[in-house]
């Protein structure tokens, strides 16, 4: 069992070698760039969505457009393919997974990814196993925040455990967040 669970299988901390350089760094780090701008759909659909090429030339048509880091984005886009990026966060078939669910609860990106902000190679932050986030179903209080910090890498809970614990139960109420551990959450 320990096999199964250590990252040799989960793909933990592995960083995953994408077919175009991106640092997470510079972009969500460096520069601030909301999560949201890349990723669109995060809030409306299951799928937080792959950054179409448009969106990346909607800054570097200006800035490093002549980058040569920079040429298979601009040919992607020129030529209207998608960039082939390779699947960093991979559940198995059989697990639904709603990331607008998830958002609008108040569950913030760097919960389950991590502070992508300083990560240069994106990496598989958490184990996403089904134990990991029984965890969290179990007793989602202590992973909520508001939603004004959704995307912020750096939020933490008030220090004083009953400022946290009243923080916890003022979300879980704002954001109507229960306890979901019923198979048929993720299992559908």
């Amino acid at each position: 069992m320990a096999y199964v669970r250590s990252p040799f299988v989960t793909f933990q901390n592995h960083p995953v070698e994408q077919p175009i350089e991106f640092d997470h760094r510079h972009h969500a780090g460096d520069e601030q760039i909301d999560c949201r701008y890349c990723h669109t759909s995060v809030e409306d659909a299951p799928s937080a969505g792959i950054p179409s090429t448009t969106i990346c030339m909607s800054c570097h048509a200006q800035v490093w457009n002549q980058s040569p880091y920079l040429t298979a984005v601009r040919e992607a886009y020129y030529t209207d393919q998608p960039i082939p990026w390779v699947r960093v966060h991979n559940l198995p078939d059989f697990v639904y997974f709603n990331h607008s669910i998830h958002v609008a609860k108040g569950v913030g990106c760097a919960t389950c990814h991590g502070r992508v902000d300083e990560m240069g190679a994106l990496e598989q932050y958490a184990p996403l196993t089904m134990q990991w986030c029984l965890d969290c179903h179990r007793d989602p209080k202590p992973f909520l925040r508001p939603q004004e910090f959704i995307t912020s890498m750096t939020w933490q809970p008030p220090e004083d455990p009953q400022e946290a614990a009243a923080l916890a139960d003022t979300l879980a109420e704002q954001y109507d967040v229960h306890s979901r551990t019923s198979c048929t959450t993720c299992h559908r």
